[in-house]
């Protein structure tokens, strides 16, 4: 076990690009994840049969997607924004998920452990490699309603935003009042164009 989590760890420092606490966590929190859903090769046999939650836009994200293989990109990984330090690991085949969070208490346990280092980032980089898992985790079993439009694959639909004509998939489009927008044109962008006649309000005003 030991030489699997230096090996994991090695190979998520090479993605992420530096060694620290977060990607021992990642890597930890994500052995743990896998081992209590079943997955044994996520690499390999398993690997059409996990997604992952992932909590936060943090280190500890690069080194779960080093671990599990699951990406964006493959759609195997979901970004949920709620700033925590946890990840969701579901069973595709089984059903079974869980949920690990790192326990806030463990940083001070941490500086506990090594008083003698000057940093506290130190300590909990030495700390995080040797604690015990009930000491870093709390795991919780859940329940995750997956959408078909949702898992992995080809689109399941792609319609036109009758105010800027861009293309959404997946369901991603909002309904309002029998006008198909997209999120940006339904006024929940995280960007807002320039030189662009279309206007949300104006819009909404006219249908």
């Amino acid at each position: 076990m030991e030489k699997q989590f230096k090996s994991l760890l090695e190979e998520s420092v090479r993605v992420h690009g530096h060694l620290c606490a977060g990607q021992v966590l990642g890597v930890r929190m994500s052995l743990l994840g896998l081992r209590e859903i079943g997955i044994s090769d996520p690499k390999g046999a398993d690997r059409k049969q996990i997604i992952v939650f992932v909590e936060m836009d943090r280190c500890a994200t690069d080194a779960v997607q080093s671990v599990t293989s699951c990406s964006l990109g493959r759609r195997t990984m979901k970004f949920m924004d709620f700033g925590k330090m946890a990840a969701t690991f579901v069973n595709l085949r089984t059903g079974k998920a869980v949920r690990v969070l790192a326990r806030e208490e463990s940083r001070g346990k941490a500086k506990e452990r090594f008083p003698h280092f000057k940093s506290k980032y130190a300590a909990q980089l030495e700390a995080y490699k040797t604690m015990s898992d009930e000491d870093l985790f709390q795991v919780m079993s859940v329940q995750v309603q997956i959408r078909p439009e949702d898992m992995p694959g080809r689109p399941l639909s792609r319609v036109a935003c009758e105010a800027c004509g861009e293309l959404v998939q997946d369901g991603r489009e909002v309904r309002r009042d029998g006008v198909v927008l997209c999120k940006a044109c339904a006024g929940n962008g995280y960007y807002t164009p320039e030189n662009v006649p279309f206007c949300v309000e104006r819009y909404a005003e006219k249908s």
